[in-house]
């Protein structure tokens, strides 16, 4: 039986790195590299402790309920494919972490870095050891926003800038096609659930739904393995820095296509219209990219193509349909990991000691970097194919498997365009070894102070190297075993007899790579003559077609926007709304329905009536004296009052509280956003179109009138309210039902709420921020300058008091937070309390006063309360509960007596800080944008 805490910290361990990267902030890169390091090493050593388990057949899967409506299911499974997969993914991304560690500039943003690369090794992960094919599309779609993230690390240059916009448009819109191919394999299979949709194949492949299945998950899966035509995006990329290009375009993520049909192997392959599709792509792919390799001279976009091309092998091997072919695809996703994330480095090494990685420039570097040197050549010769490297093997298992496949019936066809794509890849490995580390210098410049760096940066390609020569040398005693294991977890039955050897005589697959590497070395012998040629030809370049197509889509949706929205908001509101109305109308005569409902209603005290008269007046004053923007907030604030006595009146004390102190903050919110707008507000609107706007408003609310009467006056059914209020007590330890709802049967909701709220109070920093300088700045200087500014200096009594006050908001804050679970209050209005008693301090005593003595900033409160309610989410999946499941117990204390502890007042105070730190960033940055903009002034000036 599986431990289901081994499985879980083997995903969390990377986004805990993560998130403890971001939260220990600028301390030094050792402070970013290492918990990125720790948790590689640990997830690494864990899923070791697994592998005997795993590789002797009994796959480790632990399952949770998420989203049982759905058939969305936590599910994680480790079987032979996912164990290779993940080996894969933390051995080379602890190895990528250590190189980036020495690589990266001083002054480099680290801290976004190795946080982005943990959130992306965590995707990786997740995408290789989900049980669920749901679960599976939400880590695809985090790999593509944190792939996105780290592409455009480097974000000064256009190039990382765009190549991050491209491979989010091209991975995301392929992501997209999955969701809808793997949602159709769901429906098919008749479950979600890994394991079962892998024992139905039979009965996927009989599905009517098979063939647009099957298409959109190659798209899915092309798309992320940059198979052409989606081959564009990659080469874009290599705009990230080096350490990235080695672990998201070599190892881990151009490989999550290839990972996923080989996963789904078992189901997809085995058709006709499978074997033509991928076996065509991926051949044509291989070619392609080993073209185009050929004739590039930045040593990354070498890298790149030839990327692709073996991406295409790859995939050309898994549509075969063959177990052999299974077992070949296997070793070389072994052996180009391997030999392709140390070229990666080695590119990087070379970048970093001469400034350059143009080719054209470079040369002879064998002399003044021989370690580099040793290692990059031994890589080179093992993705060109040599022995004794992996490579070679992996290469000629390809070559053999291809004489058993006959494409459009032609049994010639594959062997010879794999061969002539064998001999490509042969001609740009060779290029890439003899150009940059034999002969003579171009350039004297780019060699003056080259030599090989520090083993910190040497150590990891080195340590690649070493694996894809044992793989020559010693396979079977290497990876015999683990291929035989992830072969048979591929095809979906026992694991078969793998041979892996060096020489395995004179046969004719033998000669067809002893052929293409000869070609190769012609191609190296005639590249000039060839290259000139190629230049002189007119190319299509897949960039200019993808931003024409996407400008053109643009264009297209601008037209269609302008075309059917009309530049009126009053138009558009009366559209939207005339719309809805008479669908609601219509929808309610067409049942025979009426407008008043059955349900008797309830006689209206004088006290109602007088409040309800006060709530139209105030409405109507308002409308009236609309310009009159002080006046306008006074009514603004009765019309609260007022809403406020409603809740009281219909027993809803925790509304009424809420509401109030929302009313207090929101008005005065108004008043200090009252300083940026201009003092006498223009005329909108002709009194012709005040006319038309009124009898639309009261058409308007005439018709929300009555539907709200329609509604009130029919019986509701069943409510939910009674499950909330028969199971507050027992079921969440609270007798308060509105706070138990916010923090235990409906925290999701919750936790999704102050996310938003967060983002709101940053939005408004991030507005307002810009405005104390430049040109927003002037303007508010000068509208400003006419009128009497608030002084520094106020009136002590003032002062006095509210200092004598803040200690009582606060324990009256503490208190309605400490009462919430049972009694009116809780994180919400204990935070709006608490940021009303401190605002007052700020109008008080200034704001420079105030903000001297605030110890901690409104960015960390919004973080910490977001942090703590996800931590406490996180926690109740430790004891095997459901996502943010709370608990709660009665314990004893001397003196005090029996007391309640809920795990929802940690999720409860999460709301608080993020309330508060949201509330207090606006207020802030309104009330002091004044002094900000007169201390930029003075600045400038200086």
């Amino acid at each position: 039986m599986t431990d289901p805490l081994a499985l879980y910290t083997l995903l969390a361990l990377p986004f805990l790195a993560a998130l403890l990267v971001a939260v220990v902030g600028d301390r030094g890169r050792i402070w970013h590299s290492g918990p990125a390091a720790l948790a590689s090493a640990a997830g690494l050593l864990l899923l070791l402790s697994l592998a005997p388990g795993v590789l002797a057949g009994r796959a480790a899967a632990v399952s949770m309920a998420w989203v049982p409506a759905i058939g969305l299911d936590f599910a994680l499974m480790v079987d032979p494919l996912g164990l290779m997969f993940a080996g894969l993914i933390l051995g080379i991304g602890l190895l990528v972490i250590v190189f980036g560690h020495f690589y990266l500039a001083e002054g480099e943003a680290t801290l976004r870095f190795f946080a982005s690369l943990m959130l992306f090794q965590g995707a990786m992960l997740g995408i290789v050891v989900s049980g669920n094919v749901l679960l599976l599309l939400v880590f695809w779609e985090m790999t593509s926003l944190s792939s996105f993230l780290l592409i455009g690390f480097w974000q000064d240059k256009a190039e990382a800038r765009q190549g991050a916009r491209m491979a989010l448009a091209v991975t995301g819109g392929g992501g997209l096609a999955l969701i809808g191919g793997l949602l159709l394999l769901g429906v098919a299979a008749g479950s979600f659930d890994l394991a079962t949709i892998l024992a139905r194949g039979d009965l996927v492949r009989a599905s009517p739904l098979y063939a647009p299945m099957l298409v959109l998950v190659l798209i899915g899966c092309f798309t992320k393995s940059a198979q052409f035509p989606f081959h564009f995006w990659l080469p874009h990329a290599m705009a990230a820095p080096t350490p990235v290009s080695a672990y998201l375009h070599s190892a881990t993520m151009v490989k999550a296509g290839v990972f996923l049909l080989a996963r789904l192997w078992p189901v997809l392959a085995g058709t006709d219209l499978y074997t033509i599709i991928v076996t065509s792509v991926g051949l044509a792919t291989m070619l392609f990219g080993g073209w185009v390799a050929l004739f590039r001279h930045d040593l990354k976009s070498i890298l790149a193509y030839s990327t692709i091309s073996q991406l295409g092998l790859l995939v050309m091997l898994l549509g075969f349909s063959i177990e052999a072919a299974a077992a070949a695809a296997v070793f070389h996703i072994l052996n180009h990991a391997a030999f392709k994330a140390a070229l990666f480095m080695s590119a990087g090494i070379v970048d970093h000691e001469t400034g350059t990685r143009d080719l054209r420039r470079l040369g002879g570097l064998a002399k003044v970097m021989p370690i580099t040197a040793t290692i990059a050549m031994l890589a080179a010769a093992a993705m060109a194919g040599l022995p004794p490297m992996g490579g070679f093997i992996s290469k000629e298992m390809m070559l053999d498997e291809t004489l058993a496949v006959g494409l459009f019936g032609v049994p010639w066809l594959v062997p010879v365009v794999a061969t002539v794509a064998a001999a490509l890849s042969a001609g740009y490995s060779l290029r890439f070894a003899v150009k940059l580390f034999l002969g003579q210098p171009r350039e004297p410049g780019p060699h003056a102070r080259a030599h090989d760096p520090g083993a910190g940066m040497w150590a990891s390609p080195a340590v690649l190297v070493a694996l894809a020569l044992l793989f020559g040398l010693a396979p079977m005693l290497v990876a015999g075993s683990l291929v035989a294991a992830v072969t048979g977890a591929v095809i979906g039955g026992p694991a078969p007899a793998v041979a892996l050897a060096l020489w395995h005589g004179f046969n004719l697959p033998l000669a067809m790579s002893a052929g293409a590497v000869a070609a190769g070395a012609v191609l190296l012998w005639q590249h000039g003559g060839l290259l000139r040629w190629y230049e002189s030809q007119p190319h299509i370049d897949a960039k200019r077609l993808f931003d024409t197509g996407l400008s053109a889509v643009d264009g297209a949706v601008r037209r269609a926007v302008v075309a059917i929205h009309a530049p009126s908001l009053q138009r558009m509101l009366f559209t939207v709304f005339a719309i809805v109305v008479l669908a609601v109308v219509e929808g309610g005569l067409a049942g025979g329905g009426r407008l008043t409902g059955a349900r008797a209603g309830i006689p209206a005290s004088p006290v109602a009536i007088l409040a309800w008269g006060l709530l139209l007046a105030a409405t109507v004053m308002m409308v009236q004296n609309q310009r009159q923007r002080f006046l306008s907030l006074i009514y603004v604030s009765v019309i609260g009052l007022v809403v406020a006595l409603a809740f009281v009146l219909f027993s809803a004390p925790d509304l009424a509280l809420t509401q109030i102190a929302v009313e207090v903050v929101t008005i005065i919110l108004l008043l200090l956003a009252l300083n940026l707008l201009p003092k006498t507000p223009p005329t909108l609107s002709s009194d012709a179109r005040r006319r038309r706007d009124a009898v639309l408003a009261i058409l308007g609310g005439i018709a929300v009138g009555g539907l709200a009467w329609a509604m009130m006056t029919r019986d509701p059914g069943p409510l939910i309210s009674a499950y909330h209020i028969a199971n507050s007590y027992k079921g969440g330890g609270g007798t308060n039902v509105v706070n138990v709802t916010l923090v235990d049967f409906r925290a999701f909701d919750t936790m999704g709420e102050i996310i938003v709220l967060g983002i709101a109070g940053l939005a408004i920093y991030a507005l307002l921020d810009p405005t104390a300088r430049g040109a927003a700045g002037a303007r508010l200087r000068n509208w400003q300058a006419d009128m009497p500014h608030s002084p520094e200096r106020h009136p002590m009594m003032f002062v006095m008091a509210s200092r004598i006050l803040l200690p009582l908001v606060l324990a009256a804050g503490i208190y309605i937070f400490l009462r919430g679970h049972n009694q009116p209050g809780g994180g919400f209005i204990a935070a709006l309390v608490v940021a009303i008693g401190l605002l007052v301090q700020y109008l008080a005593s200034g704001f420079d006063w105030t903000d001297g003595r605030r110890r901690i900033g409104e960015h960390f409160l919004i973080a910490f309360g977001v942090l703590v309610a996800m931590a406490t989410g996180l926690g109740s999946l430790v004891f095997g509960a459901n996502f943010l499941s709370s608990a709660f117990g009665y314990f004893d204390l001397p003196l005090v007596g029996e007391v309640e502890l809920a795990t929802a007042m940690l999720f409860d105070l999460g709301v608080f800080a993020v309330v508060f730190g949201a509330v207090m960033l606006a207020l802030a940055q309104l009330s002091h944008i004044a002094q900000r903009a007169a201390r930029a002034a003075e600045e400038d000036r200086r």
